[in-house]
């Protein structure tokens, strides 16, 4: 699967424990995003329109209404980096 630069780095802090807090505006659409890494710190590059690539693709999920995290397909799809744990 061809992932960008900006996709990757979000799916690493999310493959690491990080996750993507979303606020809901009127009716069901989410119109902000916070990607977190695991250490509390944001990830300024996780955008609204990279959050929908990476959804519409499947490669991050959220369950009951909590925060998204990595599917596994994601997991699969991301590249190895060293500090990848």
């Amino acid at each position: 699967m061809n992932i960008s630069k900006g996709e990757q780095r979000v799916l690493h802090v999310l493959a690491q424990g990080g996750l993507i807090r979303h606020e809901r505006g009127a009716g069901r659409k989410i119109t902000k995003v916070l990607c977190v890494t695991r250490d509390g710190h944001v990830l300024s590059d996780c955008t609204l329109s990279l959050f929908n690539r990476l959804r519409r693709r499947r490669l991050i999920i959220s369950q009951g209404g909590r925060p998204y995290r990595i599917s596994q397909l994601g997991r699969e799809s991301v590249r190895p980096q060293f500090d990848n744990r």
